[in-house]
């Protein structure tokens, strides 16, 4: 039987990347349809039970007839798509975590779903960086004062610089594959670096000082989130823990916008506690008329942007390619999501 695969690519991870990682990857011979879906275009949203998808369920659908794998970064795997694709028996996910997927739902109905870590680690690390001397350097306001034929020699004064990387402490929060990277970009830039991250023991990071929160607040004068979001980290940076850092600090957040109490991010901005700060995410996307973050002093923000190069988009297509050869050869796929669909896998 011939495999039928869909790549459901979209403006950044391209049909034409799918389609090339998979000749890569699978040796014999496949069929393949293509979807194209609208993001980045048309932000991404909640659909049916699943957030951060396109809202292409009907497309989807009529796209998956008679097909065996799909691979996608932002098509909705829902219960209304898995009932109307019985022969669906793989979906990859090419993105750090596949949240467009019900994994509950794609389990009982004997999908494997896989997904793409550290695809855009390099990508995310690089511009968490670019952020943090963005801020500190105060680039873009003086760019735009430039711009508009300005020349401001008053940010020149002893109070208006912000502090160096180099001998100073950086806190991270949160140690997977970009805050390793970052880890490593920092050290070469002279900084010590503290890291605080509740899933990891000591022996598994003996490169870096593991530390308590409270601790890693107090002692850094630069902050830079780098956890995945959970029900239990909402709004873990908020009022207290920014005051907590010492004056003059500087924030980064390209991870997630559920870390950050953006309120109380204005709030220290406003006082002036916070030197700067730095931002790719957001609570509401895209960013609702009125929001203090558009008004807030020395705040530099990017549209969740962080993980955006040319080889993100490359890795991802090449490491979901890989699994599905993998699962085509009755091998266990490396990033699975759902190990739970192995007893129940369909033939």
């Amino acid at each position: 039987m011939t495999i039928r695969i869909l790549t459901a690519g979209d403006h950044f991870v391209l049909n034409s990347l799918f389609l090339e990682a998979l000749r890569r990857e699978i040796p014999g011979d496949f069929e393949t349809r293509e979807l194209t879906l609208p993001w980045p275009l048309t932000p991404f949203g909640r659909v049916g039970e699943v957030n951060e998808a396109s809202d292409v369920e009907d497309e989807l659908i009529a796209a998956l007839d008679g097909v065996d794998v799909c691979v996608t970064q932002m098509a909705p795997l829902t219960e209304k798509v898995l009932a109307a694709a019985p022969r669906l028996r793989l979906f990859g996910v090419s993105r750090g975590g596949p949240v467009n997927a019900n994994l509950d739902a794609a389990t009982e109905a004997g999908v494997a779903v896989t997904f793409a870590p550290g695809r855009n680690a390099v990508a995310t690390a690089e511009h968490t960086l670019a952020m943090l001397l963005a801020a500190t350097r105060r680039i873009p306001a003086t760019h735009g004062d430039l711009a508009g034929g300005v020349w401001r020699g008053d940010y020149y004064r002893y109070e208006s610089v912000g502090p160096e990387l180099a001998g100073s402490t950086v806190g991270l929060v949160g140690y997977g594959a970009i805050g390793r990277k970052v880890a490593a970009m920092l050290r070469g830039f002279g900084a010590t670096v503290l890291v605080h991250d509740p899933y990891l023991a000591p022996a598994d990071a003996p490169e870096i000082e593991l530390v308590a929160l409270p601790e890693l607040l107090e002692r850094s004068r630069f902050l830079s989130l780098h956890a995945r979001a959970t029900a239990e980290n909402r709004g873990m940076i908020g009022k207290g823990e920014l005051a907590a850092l010492p004056r003059g600090a500087v924030v980064v957040n390209c991870a997630r916008g559920s870390l950050l109490d953006y309120d109380a991010l204005c709030d220290a901005l406003e006082t002036g506690h916070l030197f700067g700060a730095a931002t790719d995410v957001f609570p509401e996307e895209p960013i609702p008329a009125g929001s203090r973050l558009l008004t807030a002093p020395n705040l530099v923000m990017t549209p969740h942007l962080a993980g955006a190069s040319k080889e993100t988009a490359m890795n991802a297509a090449t490491i979901v390619a890989a699994d599905v050869a993998r699962h085509l050869r009755g091998d266990l796929p490396l990033h699975l999501a759902n190990p739970d669909v192995l007893a129940r896998a369909r033939g």
